[in-house]
Parts: C-alpha cells; structure tokens; sequence
C-alpha cells in the first residue's frame, strides 16, 4: 500500500506545481489574446487547487501525511518549475507537456489503486485522467490557432 501513498503524493506534487505554473501564467500572459488566455488559465487553475486539495483528502483517507512544503514538492513533482515568463504560445506548449506529465503520474496512481483494490481512490484517478485529457484537448486547439 505503501507504493499506491508514495504515487498519490506524486499526483499531489504534479497538480500543485502545475497549478503554480498556471497561475503564473495568468498573471503574466501578454499579447492579443491576453483576455481569452487570462481567462482560459484562471478557469485552469481554480480546477487544479481543487483537485489539489482532493488529492491531499486522498492521501489522508490513506492513513499518511500529505505533503504540504514547496521542498517536498519539489522532491516529488515531476515538473519542471518555470522561473521565466514565456511567450503565450510557449505557455500553452508547456502546459500541454505538464498535463501530460500530470496524466502519466494519475494513470500510475490509478494501477496501483486497482492493485490494491481501493476502488474509491481508484475512481478518483479515473476522473481525474479525465478532467486532465479534457485540459490536453483544450490546449492542443488553442496551439492549433498559434
């Protein structure tokens, strides 16, 4: 069981750093389509926090502790921290790399709560891949228009 906490903290790590860089992104979008984006990444990242906070419910319901320091998600996030602000097209590229991160880390989690037959969390997972390739499509098209 401890392999299915360690991966949900994983997904935790992965969804708040992909929330942070999408914040981000919304305060410091720039261009033409500065409104629709600003917009696109606030509705992004309000979705994120509350998966986020599912996620940590998740690990409790578990019987461990949720991470909840920017040193330990750092350890745990397989996303890269973003320091620079990119061009809006590049924002929307690595976002669309990040989910995908995101997704691959949901879709381990969702195999080890079916292991080990945790069949709410396992659900949760399969929502959550979901929600994540409903944002992969979402960002795919606005790429498409770039």
């Amino acid at each position: 069981m401890e392999d299915l906490v360690e991966q949900t903290k994983v997904v935790q790590a992965n969804t708040f750093a992909l929330y942070l860089k999408t914040h981000n992104y919304h305060f410091n979008v720039e261009g033409p389509d500065f409104y629709p984006l600003h917009k696109f990444f606030e509705d992004l990242y309000t979705e994120l926090w509350e998966a986020f906070d599912a996620v940590g419910e998740h690990i409790r319901a578990l019987g461990s502790y949720a991470p909840a320091s920017f040193s330990r998600f750092g350890q745990l996030t397989e996303i890269e921290d973003e320091v620079k602000i990119p061009a809006s097209n590049e924002m929307i590229r690595r976002l669309l790399e990040d989910n995908e991160r995101v997704i691959g880390s949901l879709y381990r989690a969702y195999e080890l709560a079916e292991a080990h037959q945790e069949m709410g969390i396992s659900n949760f997972f399969q929502d959550r891949i979901d929600i994540h390739k409903k944002h992969s499509w979402m960002l795919r098209s606005i790429l498409k228009r770039a």
